[in-house]
């Protein structure tokens, strides 16, 4: 038996190497299955606003191992790539073409770096030119995009700072741009393995109730502080398209910046300290101030505290200013939300909110435009006398809809629509906008009747539609309404008020998406713009069914079988 024992043993262990010394790499299936997992995706779109130019982008299926190991920092709820000063969470582009819609010949773009990391895609005022980045081994690059010739150029070194979103922004004039760039003296990331505390992180509580939720990847230490601090520090260069640069306004931590429609002044978000271990980023103090060309300071227009305690509810919004933008319709005047139940929905109060203008040069106080009886969620400029208010309540899952006349604060708010935000049956869908003379998206009005888009939801199923809206009766007509019941059609927008021409995307079961123009005054006539092969033509008939069977022992089963 002891004998039996030992060369068992022996053989267990004379086979033991060989599993170690197996070196296994990915395999792949069989090509039946390897076309229909490793498919090319078919390219997005991106159409200019006259559509005359379609932009084809294109990406890989899947992200690499590389892109999956890369460096990530989590700090202030950002993720970020400390190495390329990017999102490690972005998806990039791997390639650009562009067609002239009329004709049907695609251009592959050249000047294209080698193995293109592109995001950030940004059109020029006169939409003749695109920006995008390009990231590399070491950073992010600024590329420029000529459409009409198809050739891109790059524009400046890989020192971008992209870590807050697009670092890119179009001035007026479309012969610049506005940069945020990594500081030349910037100091290296604190490596928090080495960097030892000297002493306890001490929390103090001030007797304030507040609710949090649970945030992820908030700050943690004094380590921590630093490198946010660092990786959101930027410097504001102005380059012109032959990319010669000049510094327009020193090193900060810019969070957003916004040129006003006539391009005469520019609206700049500052993070400030002290940070907070609580609450990320977006509560932590910021002060907004409002610049001229030249980079001289015209008014600091908001100042907002660290907000680490707030109301309890979904609905509880801060104090002071907030959602401060540019109107769309005016040459340079801010509006912005204040609430008047001090941000507690369980104030008791007849308003909610109130909305205010406040016109360049920033001398005279804000101006009361209207009241809203819940929490301002948006609004859609039109004219002088034509603005779409909207408010909701989450408690009771309604929204508010109201016609607004901007010129005249006194008038009473008409209400269009109140309805339950969850009912989709009653959804009345979403007002098109055009751009106006600024390049700012505007309420789309054809002799005092504006147009609706809707998803068309039903008992039945899904028709889109398209609503005309009349700014005076408030009464709706029904344009056309999607017929099909074998395929989907969503409705993009409306390209010609006049001659009813549409953009849709049609698919079905077997056929892949595509875009087309679809006439609504000529009997629904359809032109097809793209023709988007279906990557998984080899399947498109398969069809499934539910069978039912009983078991030897008398239990009913049923099982999906997929034919033929």
């Amino acid at each position: 038996m002891k004998l039996m024992y030992k060369s068992v043993l022996f053989v267990l262990l004379g086979i033991t190497p060989l599993f170690a010394q197996e070196n296994t790499t990915y395999q792949k299936p069989p090509a039946s299955i390897l076309q229909l997992a490793d498919f090319e995706r078919a390219p997005s779109v991106i159409m200019d606003t006259k559509k005359e130019w379609m932009l084809l982008t294109y990406r890989n299926t899947y992200k690499s191992l590389d892109d999956l190991n890369q460096e990530e920092l989590r700090l202030g709820g950002l993720r970020i790539n400390p190495v390329t000063n990017i999102s490690s969470t972005v998806t990039y582009m791997n390639n650009i073409k562009v067609r002239r819609i009329k004709d049907k010949n695609i251009i592959q773009v050249q000047g294209l770096p080698q193995n293109p990391k592109i995001s950030n895609l940004s059109w020029s005022p006169d939409e003749k030119k695109m920006t995008f980045t390009h990231t590399t081994a070491t950073g992010v690059e600024l590329w420029i995009l000529d459409i009409a010739t198809a050739k891109a150029t790059k524009l400046t070194d890989a020192n971008l700072n992209a870590n807050l979103g697009n670092p890119v922004n179009w001035f007026r004039d479309g012969q610049s741009l506005l940069v945020k760039m990594l500081p030349k003296n910037r100091p290296a990331l604190i490596d928090a393995k080495k960097d030892l505390p000297n002493g306890p992180i001490v929390s103090t509580s001030e007797g304030k109730v507040s609710q949090n939720r649970t945030y992820q990847d908030l700050l943690k230490n004094r380590t921590d502080e630093a490198n946010f601090e660092n990786i959101t520090t930027s410097e504001l260069y102005r380059i012109g398209l032959d990319g010669k640069s000049s510094l327009f306004k020193a090193a900060d931590m810019y969070a957003g910046e916004t040129f006003s429609p006539d391009g005469n002044y520019l609206l700049v978000t500052v993070l400030q300290k002290p940070f907070s271990y609580i609450v990320p980023l977006n509560r932590f103090p910021q002060k907004t101030t409002v610049y001229d060309l030249n980079g001289k300071e015209v008014k600091v227009v908001n100042e907002v505290p660290l907000t680490e305690i707030m109301p309890k509810g979904f609905m509880a919004v801060r104090k002071g200013k907030r959602s401060m933008n540019w109107r769309n319709d005016a040459p340079a005047t801010l509006f912005f939300a204040e609430a008047l139940d001090e941000g507690n929905p369980e104030n008791k109060v007849e308003f909610r909110d109130q909305l205010y203008l406040w016109s360049a040069p920033f001398t005279a106080n804000p101006t009361p435009l209207v009241k809203t009886q819940q929490r301002f969620s948006d609004i859609i400029w039109g004219n002088d006398k034509i603005a779409i208010v909207s408010d909701s309540w989450y408690d009771t899952r309604n929204t508010k809809t109201y016609l607004i006349n901007p010129s005249n604060p006194s008038e009473a708010p008409k209400v269009i629509w109140d309805r339950n935000e969850q009912d989709i049956y009653s959804d009345p869908g979403n007002f098109e906008t055009v751009k106006n003379v600024y390049g700012k998206r505007v309420l789309a009005l054809e002799n005092d009747n504006a147009f609706l888009i809707g998803a068309g939801y039903t008992k039945n199923g899904q028709f889109p539609f398209i609503d005309e809206f009349n700014i005076k009766t408030l009464k709706t007509k029904r344009l056309y309404q999607s017929a099909y019941t074998d395929k989907m059609e969503s409705i993009f927008s409306i390209e010609d008020f006049k001659k009813g021409d549409v953009l849709v995307l049609i698919q079905s079961k077997s056929e892949f998406p595509n875009y087309y123009f679809r006439n609504i005054k000529k009997k629904n006539q359809l032109t097809q713009v793209t023709d988007f092969a279906n990557p998984f033509e080899s399947i498109k008939n398969v069809y499934k069914e539910v069978i039912k069977y009983k078991r030897k022992d008398g239990v009913e089963l049923s099982g999906t079988l997929y034919l033929p």
